[in-house]
Order: C-alpha cells, then structure tokens, then sequence
C-alpha cells in the first residue's frame, strides 16, 4: 500500500543560513523512509541551484517570493484596453498563480507551468468568444490582454516574466495566419458535435495512445484552413498548427473552465511526454576521461558526476522525460565515442537527470501524467516526486524506441507505481 510522506520546509531565513552554510545538518529536511510518492511541500522560496557547476543539494530556502498566492494579494493596475472576460477563467487562473510561482517557474516550467499558462490563455479566449463572437485578438488587443494576464497572475504570485519563460507572445492570441476566427463560421464549416463528442473528456493515458481527441481537432483544423482557397491548393503546416489553436479556444468555449483546464492539459501533455527537455552543455570532458578504453574509473566517473551536476541546475521531469533524457545524453557520448556504458559504470540513475531535493540531493522525478502544484495556509508550495525512485538509467542500444506509455513491444524500467488517481 502506498504512502504518502509530507515533507513541510517552513524554516525561517535565519535557520536556513545557520544550517547551510555553518554546516549543522543534524535534522534532514526530508525524512524519508519507505513511500513510493512522496508530496513535497517547501516554503515559497527560491530554490538554491549554483550557475557554478557545484552539485550542492536543492535548498528551496533562500529569498522570500514577492508575492505568495491567496496571501497579500495587490490589486494590479490594468491597461482598461483588454476586452476579455477575466472573471470566467477566474479557477484556473488561480492554479497558474500556484503552478508558476515566481521562484519555482523557471524549474517547473515545461513540465507544469507552461503548459498550465497556455491552457489558461486559450481558456480566457474561448469563455470570452461567448459574448463576442470571435475566437481571436487583434494585434494591438492581443498586446494589452497579454500584459493584463500577466498582471493578475503577478498579483497572485506569479513570476513577471511568464511570457520569456514559457516563449509565449502576443502574436500566439491572434488568429495568426488561420482564416477562420468568427464562431459562427466555424461551427458552420466544422462538424461542431463529433469535435465535441471526441474531446468534451479525455483519458489522460489513452488520448496519448488513440488520439481520439487529436485527430478531431486536427481533421476540424484542415476543414477551417481550407476557407477561401481552392481545395486544390497545398495548405501549409503552419496555418494547419495555427487552426488548431482556434480549435481549441473553441473547445473551451463550450466546456466550462475547469473541464476545459484538465482537457488541454491531457493534450498537451502528450507532447511533453514526448521530448527530453534539457540543453546538454559540452561534454569534452567526459568524453576524454571516458572514451575509448577507459584507463581511470574513478576519474571518469567524476568527469560524469561534474557533467551530470549541471544537468541538475535546470528543470523538474517527469519519468518518461528522464527515460528520454538518459536515451539521448547516451546517443550523443556513443557517436562521441563513448562506447561502455557509463550509466552502470557510475551508478547513473533516472532521478540524476532532474533538479535535486533535500539535504541529499534526490532528484525529483514528477509523475507523467498532468500535474499542478499546491498551496496551502502555510505559505507552503507542494508537488508531488519519487524522492525513492533509484531505477538505474538505461544506457541507450541501437534499437532505442523513445520512452513511451504507448510503445507495446519495448519493455520500460519498472516506473513508480501510479496512486489511485493515476490508473494505468
């Protein structure tokens, strides 16, 4: 039976620098013992991850956000120039505050808080096309309804600078280059009750698989694109990926906000699955202490642990990223000429590949399926992580088939085992 641990950091500044730097660790920060899933819940603080290349372990103990969400709320100052209906996507706008909370953000950003951020945006557009009619904004309405958004989501707690971390534009609320953007023409083009039918609720694991829901919107994305040009012309990819965008204000517009949220987040979440998120930095080293015939162990297993400790500066993943992320650090150390497997050579496992938690350094593996982070009256931030998930990393073969829950003809390292809510 599974358990859950709830690990609270709700330590003042001050002990923080007692602890850390005069080296009296006498308490860990996280006690953990037997659970699988273990619920972290640190103080909105910035997390300590040193540019420097030092692994020193993730202290979430170091600058006090500005603004914590749900607590000392400010009133932002809008522009008065953005027509969009706020109010209706007033849920989900709160479980953005949370999700990209001003110091985690740049952490969790591909794994929770852009994806949350950009569900949020299509929400705003949808519930509004109600009252106006129109799946998407201007140029100079998309400008200030930006900017509004971010001010709300700052006000709440979130990190200002959303729209660099999550490379979100004005340009991506506009209609772009898709010809369809009056509601009623879309209804009149695409056939509205099978789309609705397909994605008014996804099964998060299944919809990655059957794409059910995918191939709606993409089959309703070529019909709009095809508005005003001859079946016969070569319709371009990139007006195809644009409809799909008002497919999915679409969508939100006629499920409430909260059904919409969990939908685009199924979605999406099947491309973040799909990827290895990180920027592998140069691996000269490695490649010189390990390649060929290994002479020195040792010496190239700390070239390994250097390397790996920058890996661990940059982002939060999920299992199925991490299985990616081992795959394709491999691939590139074996055309380098990294032929033994180094993985096993220096005990390399999964959760190395992610930012490291608690006074010893676990790496955080996040569940692959949608995720949020939580708040709760003690001013603490929560998400969920494998803090005892020590799977080995696969050293990558010639028949590597990317990690997936839909690939039936590869076995996987055995992944933590989902909780209720997590079926399959």
């Amino acid at each position: 039976m599974e358990q859950r641990l709830i690990c609270t950091l709700a330590l003042h500044l001050a002990l923080f620098f007692l602890l850390y730097f005069c080296g009296s660790h006498s308490t860990p920060f996280f006690d953990v013992k037997e659970p699988v899933l273990t619920e972290i819940k640190v103080n909105a603080l910035a997390p300590d991850i040193s540019p420097s290349g030092d692994s020193r372990p993730f202290l979430p103990l170091l600058a006090p956000s500005p603004l914590i969400p749900f607590a000392n709320n400010t009133v932002p100052i809008l522009s008065g120039l953005c027509t969009l209906n706020f109010s209706s996507a007033e849920s989900v706008m709160v479980i953005t505050a949370t999700d990209c909370q001003a110091s985690f953000a740049p952490y969790m950003a591909n794994v929770v808080c852009c994806p949350q951020f950009d569900a949020t945006l299509e929400i705003i557009l949808g519930q509004s096309s109600k009252y106006s009619g129109r799946l998407a904004l201007n140029k100079t309405q998309a400008s200030h309804c930006l900017s509004d958004v971010e001010k709300i989501l700052e006000s709440q707690g979130a990190n200002e600078e959303l729209q660099k971390i999550c490379s979100f534009h004005p340009e991506n609320l506009t209609v772009a280059s898709c010809p369809v953007t009056d509601v009623d023409e879309f209804e009149r083009t695409v056939d509205s009750s099978r789309l609705l039918a397909a994605c008014g609720r996804i099964d998060p694991v299944n919809e990655c698989c059957d794409q059910v829901c995918q191939n709606s919107i993409l089959d309703a994305a070529k019909k709009i694109s095809l508005n005003g040009i001859s079946n016969k012309e070569v319709v371009p990819h990139g007006r195809i990926d644009d409809c799909k965008n008002i497919v999915l204000r679409w969508l939100a517009s006629r499920l409430d906000a909260s059904s919409a949220n969990g939908v685009l987040r199924g979605l999406s979440n099947c491309n973040v699955n799909k990827v290895c998120p990180l920027l592998f930095p140069n691996m000269t080293n490695v490649v010189k202490e390990c390649g060929n015939v290994i002479s020195n162990q040792t010496v190239c297993c700390k070239a390994m642990e250097s390397y790996m400790s920058q890996l661990q500066q940059q982002s939060f993943l999920t299992n199925l990223q991490a299985l990616n992320c081992a795959a394709s650090l491999g691939m590139r150390l074996q055309k380098a000429n990294v032929s033994y497997d180094i993985y096993t050579l220096c005990h390399i496992n999964l959760q190395d590949f992610s930012v490291q938690v608690g006074s010893q350094g676990s790496g955080c593996l996040l569940s692959s399926l949608p995720s949020d982070a939580t708040y709760d009256k003690t001013s603490t931030i929560g998400f969920v992580c494998d803090l005892n998930d020590n799977i080995a990393a696969p050293w990558p073969s010639n028949s590597y088939v990317p990690a997936s829950t839909c690939n039936k003809t590869i076995t996987l390292p055995a992944l933590p085992t989902a909780t209720s809510a997590q079926s399959g």
